[in-house]
């Protein structure tokens, strides 16, 4: 049964969404406004075609499957589809071989959202979030956890490709949330990565290379439990963001 209140409160209601922060080692919830239901899907979509599980073209899953992916109910992801279709980022066709599909110039489409403003506002979030994420794991994640952050680090020094490289970036952020603050916190984190891949163009590689060496340096500084230094590596990534 789909949970139509959300993973993080009730997102077909907006105004009322649900934030999880760190405390103690567990996510509570404190309100947030502007992430409704629509945005919730609307965000995971982006992210979707940032991490190329699904491409510009391809077909995105039935509603029921994204209603109970995403834990909001059906109605609400019918109406967030009409909605991305009317702004020309899906398309809807009919038939046996119908459904709802990502735009061929998805591309185009958003570059015309893009809204640095909020951008910035969203980032600013993400920004307290892996702050306190960093602050709270630093000398308690066993290096183990960290191995496959390392290799998307090393991935990115070895590859060129443009659309590669943003993926592995969106990638990095969501494992670091995970490996710092368990599951739930990647699906928050999530939010944040989708909304950014909207209001924000795709990162150039030298961008994604000035973040990467950020990301060396922040693994480096948990490995070793120096607690500042990871803080202040995770800032001055965020601070490259915006140059």
């Amino acid at each position: 049964m789909v949970n139509a209140a959300g993973k993080f409160g009730p997102y077909d209601q907006p105004g009322q969404t649900r934030t999880p922060v760190i405390g103690m080692g567990h996510a509570r919830a404190l309100p947030l406004g502007g992430q409704s239901g629509s945005d919730l899907v609307r965000s995971r979509i982006a992210l979707r075609v940032r991490l190329r599980s699904v491409r510009p073209g391809d077909r995105l899953p039935d509603v029921g499957v994204l209603a109970e992916e995403l834990g909001i109910s059906e109605i609400t992801v019918r109406r967030a589809l009409e909605g991305m279709c009317q702004d020309g980022l899906l398309d809807r066709r009919r038939g046996r071989t119908g459904g709802t599909f990502v735009a061929q110039d998805w591309d185009t489409v958003v570059a015309a959202m893009h809204d640095a403003d909020e951008a910035a506002s969203v980032d600013a979030f993400h920004l307290l979030l892996e702050c306190g994420l960093v602050a709270h794991g630093s000398g308690e994640v066993p290096t183990e956890r960290l191995d496959g952050l390392r290799a998307l680090v090393e991935e990115m020094e070895r590859t060129d490709d443009q659309a590669h490289l943003a993926e592995l970036e969106a990638r990095f952020h969501l494992d670091l949330a995970e490996a710092l603050g368990g599951p739930g916190i990647r699906e928050f984190a999530a939010d944040l990565v989708g909304r950014q891949c909207l209001l924000l163009p795709v990162p150039q590689p030298e961008e994604v290379r000035e973040q990467n060496r950020r990301h060396a340096e922040l693994l480096a500084e948990l490995g070793r439990g120096a607690t500042d230094p990871a803080v202040q590596a995770v800032k001055a990534h965020h601070r490259s963001r915006h140059r």
